[in-house]
């Protein structure tokens, strides 16, 4: 009667170890797919409390949740030819659990390398300044590249982005100047705007002021007050802009006499002098001469 018991209760124990073996647990992030004896079962394990054949089936679980993968700095070439270094990160889930289990054998290695070359081709194909200013457009080609294969796995590429960009240690020298150079260039070209505004608007003051003789007066007022306010040891005395103008004329009357008395004189003719005269002259120096000698011989 013992061994009978006995061997009830071994066979029960064995029991209850096989249907426990064949107790599988799925959470709610996963999805579970059954090969029997090797071959795939059609249906899918949802969430919950799933029973299988124990050692005849293999449950293989999947997650389904969103993954974010580290894409390792990648050197490349961009099309100006300027050696860049570049990393990035890819965010993708599963989407059939059955092609990401039979299709691929580790899906999570075979889209980090795929995102690697990708990301080195898509650099290739790219300038230095469309990596450096539009972000977007490389981050959608990058993504488009990286989905094509990976979607005979099972897998859906949900975003890719370009995290950091290194460049050589020349490169950043000579876009700092660049970058130098063109701020100096707004700057300049504002302060020679600002110049040519206030140049215009003075002009139109002197103009109105031209126009008004008194504005002139009336602002030579003001700048006196203005300067009397101030608490300083500075003298001012004002000057009739009249007299200025009275001087300013006389002075052009007075440099105007001596070209009229030089024009005077260069019109005159000049005196030449008569040859019978010039001839005649010598001929006055000789007579005395000879007349000497004849009282020589007298």
């Amino acid at each position: 009667m013992d061994v009978v018991l006995t061997v009830i209760v071994a066979v029960l124990a064995v029991v209850v170890l096989v249907a426990a073996a064949g107790v599988r647990f799925v959470l709610q992030y996963e999805r579970g797919v059954v090969l029997r004896f090797g071959r795939l079962l059609p249906k899918v394990r949802d969430p919950g409390l799933q029973l299988i054949m124990p050692l005849a089936d293999q449950m293989t679980k999947v997650l389904v949740q969103t993954v974010v993968l580290d894409v390792p700095s990648q050197g490349a070439i961009t099309r100006d030819n300027v050696t860049i270094s570049v990393d990035a990160v890819v965010y993708f889930r599963v989407k059939d659990p059955v092609k990401a289990v039979v299709n691929v054998q580790d899906y999570r290695h075979a889209v980090s390398q795929v995102a690697q070359t990708s990301l080195r081709s898509v650099i290739g194909r790219a300038d230095l300044d469309t990596v450096l200013s539009d972000r977007e457009k490389v981050n959608a080609e990058l993504r488009a590249v990286i989905d094509t294969p990976t979607e005979d796995w099972g897998v859906a590429v949900d975003r890719v982005e370009v995290k950091d960009v290194s460049l050589p240690e020349a490169m950043r020298r000579s876009m700092s100047r660049q970058a130098e150079a063109e701020r100096d260039r707004r700057a300049r070209i504002i302060n020679a705007d600002g110049e040519y505004q206030a140049s215009a608007r003075l002009a139109d003051a002197a103009r109105m002021m031209g126009e008004t003789p008194g504005a002139l007066q009336l602002r030579l007022l003001q700048t006196l007050s203005s300067v009397a306010a101030e608490r300083n040891n500075t003298l001012v005395m004002p000057f009739p802009v009249e007299l200025l103008r009275f001087a300013d004329s006389a002075a052009g009357s007075g440099v105007a006499g001596p070209p009229a008395a030089r024009s005077e004189q260069a019109e005159q003719p000049e005196e030449r002098p008569d040859p019978e005269a010039l001839s005649a002259a010598p001929a006055a120096e000789h007579e005395p001469e000879v007349r000497s000698e004849g009282e020589r011989e007298d």
